[in-house]
């Protein structure tokens, strides 16, 4: 029991420590090879805050542990809003941009709509997790195009996004901070799904709402640090920006490399053989349920609805709505554990 909490800790403190070591390294390399705030804001920063979630899902993947996997990904998407702005809103209102808004917030609902559509029919294959990765490229070579043409309002919010991360380290140093960080994500991820999935074991729970919680939390820490630190220095807006790039880069991205290195299927039997591989089709399972509810895409979709409607209306997010987000958050994760009774599955 101690080692399992051992673990648990231990990884997610790792996972922060990590994704905080790479972003500020990555980011010093990249300034130090001339690299303009704009590239950096839309690239390095969210690829960096999005390390957690990728390594962690690959290594869960390598495990077998599909739940654990797709629950991050998913419950990752759903704090950043529920719980990363709603935080945010509390320390400072979020004055939005509705024509900022409009290219990258919609790009996620597109996005987020295609990944349940994915989800829904169960095609996690090798073919889409290449098609989700060549999207990404091609929204995030399209966005520095727009941006580089200037007077886009998204472009102001992406290098916002950089000029938050504070490091002017040497070369050297920063180089070093990154390869730390990336060995300290690694472990982490190791120590997070295997202590994840004994408690899993343990007390009877479903990987998935280990996923959808305690590792969907911990890997959005570095999100949850930018976007306070954003909050704090006046610059809340940054904070929203971080959160849409996060959730395109966690569909896109993550659930693209998972699927393109271990193609997987969310059709399995309520208590899979142990050791069981990952390519295998619904039919082997006999009679399957998914590993995902409809409670679960119903959290995700009102995450989303909930964002674009408080950033589009009045035109900031007030404290008022955060406490509404974070209120929905604590409502959800007590469905996810049964406190409350839970909804409908599929």
């Amino acid at each position: 029991m101690m080692i399992m909490i051992a673990l648990i800790i231990g990884g997610l403190i790792l996972l922060f420590a990590g994704g905080e070591f790479l972003v500020r390294g990555s980011v010093g390399v990249a300034r130090r090879l001339g690299m303009s705030e704009l590239l950096i804001g839309l690239t390095l920063v969210g690829f960096g805050t999005s390390m957690p979630e990728l390594v962690t899902s690959l290594q869960a993947l390598s495990d077998g542990a599909v739940g654990l996997s797709i629950g991050n990904v998913i419950g990752s998407n759903v704090a950043n809003v529920l719980l990363v702005i709603g935080a945010a809103c509390l320390i400072s209102p979020i004055v939005t941009n509705p024509r900022a808004l409009a290219r990258d917030g919609l790009f996620m609902v597109a996005v987020t709509a295609l990944f349940a559509a994915v989800i829904w029919l169960d095609l996690f294959t090798r073919l889409v997790g290449f098609v989700f990765i060549a999207i990404l490229i091609v929204y995030l070579g399209a966005s520095i195009v727009l941006d580089r043409r200037g007077g886009s309002p998204a472009a102001d919010v992406h290098s916002g996004e950089a000029e938050i991360i504070e490091t002017h380290a040497p070369l050297l140093v920063s180089l070093l901070f990154a390869l730390g960080g990336i060995a300290g994500v690694i472990l982490g991820a190791r120590f997070l799904v295997q202590g994840g999935s004994d408690l899993a074991r343990t007390f009877g729970i479903s990987e998935t709402v280990i996923g959808l919680s305690i590792v969907a939390i911990g890997t959005s820490l570095p999100e949850l640090v930018t976007s306070v630190m954003s909050a704090i220095k006046g610059k809340a807006d940054v904070a929203l920006g971080n959160v849409i790039g996060s959730n395109i880069f966690n569909i896109l991205g993550i659930m693209g490399v998972s699927a393109a290195v271990f193609p997987f299927s969310l059709v399995a039997s309520p208590e899979p053989e142990a050791g069981a591989p990952l390519d295998v089709s619904a039919m082997e399972y006999g009679e399957a349920t998914s590993l995902v509810s409809t409670q679960d895409m119903g959290a995700l979709a009102l995450s989303v609805f909930l964002l674009l409607l408080f950033a589009y209306t009045g035109r900031k997010l007030a404290r008022w709505e955060g406490m509404v987000l974070l209120l929905s958050y604590g409502v959800y994760m007590a469905l996810s554990f049964g406190l409350l009774p839970r909804l409908g599955g599929f």
